[in-house]
This record gives structure tokens, C-alpha cells and sequence, in this order.
């Protein structure tokens, strides 16, 4: 963890390191298989994986800024929200990150880049029209604490080769569909080889789904309470958290489906309405877990401890 006054977690710092050494293992096992079942493919996967997890590293910032037509404001542009996050580096003895504000109605907020020096917390106009300064404050110090915990790069590697795994069974599946299951190549099957591949890949891809989506729940616990303990206001975060959540969830179910890729930086997932792997696997705890956590920290404050 970066040194700052957020509170520290090893709980979270345990967690990374056995999903991160779980996702080795996978990873080599994904590999070695690629190597063994088609050994053409193998050099050009690898290459292609080690691209990508390059690209997503090192420009994850720019990316998901892109990604989310956030812009970069300076302080004249948003006094208050300058402000707040100047509040929060006094308070953390954090260096302060780039800030940005993505226009659109959806209340939510996010933290994203390799490390401090890179960082860019981005907040949504809906967010900044629903919230009070002292909520927006909780808000803030929560993604903060992702970039304090550096869970915002964890979470790039981690979900490398999950994106990875995915996009070969994709690709295979679609190869395969369009007439890739009954070509042959000389004495070789293509086919056959084409589905050992899909299914090592969606098999890794499941494996590392579990592990990045069980990392990412904790993290969101953890960077609540450490924002909590921060600030000193648990209640602002929760009723923020309140707020946010149930703004969310009179947004339009278009809306909502197009910002589900986006949850796992979101302060509050976006889900659409009913049943879904997404919610089955969710990104986020459920509210009322982060709730009790808060109610939690604020009976252990009131009494001094």
C-alpha cells in the first residue's frame, strides 16, 4: 500500500497476492495448453496477450476516461470539486490526482491509472447535481482509497487474462460457427483442435471471473471503510451510498446495460433490472453488507475507539 494516512488492509493485501498467484497458475496452465493443443497459435497468442496487458497497463487512465467521455477540469473550471479532493490530500497526505467529470446523468464516480502519479478521479455530473459537498467528500475519499491501496492496478493485471481467455472463446466460437469446426489441415483435425482451445479457454476465463469478481467485492468494502475512517463521517458515505443507489435505479435500463461493462471502477454498479450473471457475480457487495460496515465503523468512532 502506498504510504498515505488511509488505513491500512492487510486483509486486502492478502487477498491480492493469492489471487494474484492463483491467476499465475492459471495463466500458465492457459498457455502451456495453448502451446501444447495448437502450437502455431501459441507465439501469436502469447505476443497478442502480452500487447494487450501492456495497452491496458500503462494507458488505463486514457482509456477509461475515453471510454467514459470524461475530460480532464482544472481548478477554475471546478472550484469545489478541487476543493474536496484538496481536502482529502491534506487530510491523507496523498498527492493529489487528475480530475476529470464525465457528463452524463448517471450518479457515479470512479478511480483509475497504475499509480498516484498517474491517477485520475472522475466524478459524473449526476453525481455532482444529487450529492451534498460532505457526501461528495465521502464519495472521493472512497475512490481515493482504491488509488491509495493500488487495487486500481491490481485489478488491470488481474482481469488480463480473464479479457484475454474471453476473447479467444469469442473469437473460436465465431471462427468455428463460420466454418472453422469442419476444416482440416493435412493430417490434422482442425476442428477438434479449434474446440480443445475454446474449451481451456472458458475454462480460464471462468477461474479468473471467480477470482478478479470475489477480489473486487473486497476491495470495495475496503476502500469504504478506509474512506470512512478518513473523513470521520461513515454516515456521509452512507447516505451517499443510499442516494447513489437507488438514483441508479430509476435510470432507464439502456442506460444501465451500457454502463454494466464500466461497474468494476463505479462507486455503485449499474445493473439493469432483473436477473443476471452480473448480479450473480457482482462486481460490488450487496448494499446492505457496505451499509452494516458503516454503521459498524460509526458505533466504533462514537466510542472513541
Amino acid at each position: 500500500m502506498a504510504r498515505t494516512r488511509y488505513a491500512p488492509d492487510r486483509g486486502l493485501t492478502s487477498r491480492m497476492l493469492v489471487t494474484m498467484f492463483l491467476l499465475g497458475l492459471v495463466y500458465v496452465v492457459f498457455v502451456g495448453a495453448f502451446f501444447v493443443i495448437a502450437p502455431k497459435w501459441g507465439v501469436f497468442a502469447l505476443v497478442a496477450a502480452m500487447v494487450f496487458l501492456l495497452v491496458q497497463y500503462f494507458y488505463s487512465d486514457r482509456l477509461t476516461l475515453f471510454a467514459m467521455h470524461g475530460r480532464e477540469v482544472s481548478p477554475a473550471e471546478m472550484p469545489e470539486l478541487h476543493g474536496v479532493i484538496d481536502r482529502i490530500c491534506a487530510l491523507s497526505d496523498a498527492p493529489k490526482p487528475r480530475v476529470a467529470v464525465a457528463d452524463t446523468d448517471m450518479p457515479n464516480a470512479f478511480a483509475t491509472g497504475r499509480n498516484q502519479r498517474k491517477a485520475v478521479v472522475c466524478v459524473t455530473t449526476g453525481l455532482l447535481r444529487r450529492l451534498d459537498p460532505v457526501e461528495l467528500e465521502g464519495v472521493l475519499a472512497h475512490e481515493m482509497a482504491h488509488v491509495a491501496h493500488r487495487d486500481v492496478a491490481v485489478m488491470t493485471i488481474a482481469s488480463f487474462l480473464g479479457v484475454c481467455a474471453g476473447l479467444v472463446t469469442r473469437f473460436g466460437l465465431e471462427w468455428g460457427l463460420w466454418g472453422g469446426f469442419n476444416r482440416r489441415d493435412g493430417d490434422q483435425n482442425t476442428g477438434v483442435v479449434l474446440l480443445a482451445v475454446i474449451a481451456v479457454s472458458a475454462v480460464a476465463y471462468g477461474v479468473s471471473f471467480v477470482l478478479t469478481r470475489a477480489l473486487s467485492r473486497y476491495r470495495e468494502l475496503s476502500a469504504d471503510r478506509a474512506g470512512a475512517l478518513l473523513t470521520g463521517r461513515p454516515s456521509a458515505l452512507a447516505s451517499a451510498l443510499t442516494k447513489v443507489s437507488g438514483e441508479i435505479a430509476r435510470i432507464p435500463t439502456r442506460d444501465l446495460r451500457a454502463a454494466e461493462p464500466f461497474n468494476a471502477f463505479f462507486f455503485a454498479p449499474a445493473f439493469a433490472k432483473g436477473f443476471s450473471v452480473s448480479a450473480l457475480f457482482a462486481t460490488h457487495p450487496p448494499l446492505d453488507k457496505r451499509l452494516a460496515q458503516l454503521q459498524k465503523i460509526s458505533a466504533q468512532l462514537g466510542r472513541g475507539e
